[in-house]
């Protein structure tokens, strides 16, 4: 292989210690509990009234360098907004259109932004994945997983509760900074993870391409891209990664076409990368999106054309083989696992339905037969 190729070869999951079914979907991570009082205060005060006071970013506007800003890094580094009248709050042209709540995945439920206006994802976007930076953000990207979130509200919580259990009369403030650090080495009590989805078509592929109507496409592709994003969420909490990368990329379109129209269709998936007339390249196509930093020659670049349809077409007849089974249930999360433990090049193979089923799969299968 080439060099320039050998990222296909990388596979991040760290498999050490798999769940089972019995085991599925994992208790919620404790950011839920506060998302829900946040989801329960937006349905009666709305979006910004509700959020402001919690997540200190929105707080402050889209500006260049503003994550260099005093005030900026004096909230997102310790919690504190400044008062000062100078400092503008980030707009929105229809914030009553952003519908906050949790979604239930398996690995257990995470909350979500849903977004109707395409410019609003863009601000949002830029404001909790860029630090209010003014950044391009791509056509073709619909969807962000904000992980490792800073909740300096949950801070604030955790803070009242220690001074509640400790009423301490001297040194309480030098007590309590001891008391955030040991808090810091628990990453659980302060970091969030959640989604920001807009209401755009999927990729930014037209209806007409796949066949559909407007409507009906605006509804898959709602889906499809909830459920790519909480695939990401699972891989990150059953195997603790979760990257912009083309495995993680095929994995998750995988699951989101499964639960938006019940198979994985290997030529959706390749409209969704600008493949769609493969072996040409449509501008635009999500696949540019993930190899803006490699330096890819033409040769390589054709043979990666050649691995990514491959792949596609090599799990979608894998998967209608081995249907219904391994889109409901048990088979889904069995399949998910499976194609962890894979890379690219593996998927694209001609073996690939044999090293697929030595990932558990054959094993499984066999049960569900007998």
């Amino acid at each position: 292989m080439q060099g320039q190729l050998l990222f296909l070869l990388e596979n991040h999951f760290k498999h050490t210690s798999n769940k089972s079914w019995e085991e599925i979907p994992l208790p919620d991570e404790l950011f839920v509990r506060d998302w829900e009082e946040y989801i329960s205060d937006i349905s009666q005060q709305g979006f910004f009234a509700s959020l402001r006071k919690r997540l200190v970013q929105l707080n402050f506007p889209i500006g260049k360098e503003m994550s260099q800003n005093t005030n900026y890094q004096l909230a997102t580094r310790s919690g504190i907004v400044t008062s000062s009248p100078e400092i503008n709050k980030v707009e929105l042209k229809e914030p009553d259109n952003i519908e906050v709540y949790l979604y239930q995945t398996l690995a257990g439920k995470i909350p979500v932004m849903q977004i109707r206006n395409r410019s609003d994802f863009e601000t949002l976007v830029r404001v909790f994945a860029h630090k209010n930076e003014p950044v391009l953000i791509p056509p073709s990207m619909g969807a962000c997983m904000i992980k490792g979130y800073n909740n300096w509200d949950r801070v604030n919580k955790y803070k009242e509760k220690w001074h509640s259990d400790n009423d301490y009369k001297e040194n309480s403030d030098l007590l309590w900074k001891l008391e955030f650090e040991k808090m810091k080495s628990h990453k659980e009590f302060y970091r969030d993870t959640f989604l920001i989805l807009s209401g755009n078509e999927y990729s930014n592929v037209p209806a007409v391409m796949l066949g559909l109507t407007s409507d009906e496409w605006q509804r898959l592709s709602l889906v499809i891209r909830r459920e790519h994003e909480a695939t990401h969420y699972c891989t990150l909490r059953f195997w603790g990664s979760a990257r912009n990368d083309l495995l993680d990329e095929l994995i998750a379109d995988y699951m989101g076409l499964v639960a938006a129209t019940g198979s994985f269709r290997a030529q959706w998936f390749l409209c969704f990368m600008g493949l769609e007339d493969y072996p040409s390249f449509r501008t635009g196509g999500r696949l540019a999106n993930y190899i803006k930093n490699r330096e890819l020659s033409a040769e390589a670049f054709e043979k990666l054309k050649l691995y990514i349809n491959s792949a596609a077409r090599n799990l979608e007849a894998f998967s209608n083989k081995y249907a219904p089974i391994i889109y409901h249930g048990e088979g889904k999360y069995q399949m998910l696992l499976a194609m962890s433990k894979m890379n690219l090049i593996e998927l694209a193979a001609e073996d690939m339905e044999k090293k697929l089923l030595n990932k558990g799969l054959e094993a499984f299968l066999r049960e569900e037969v007998h």
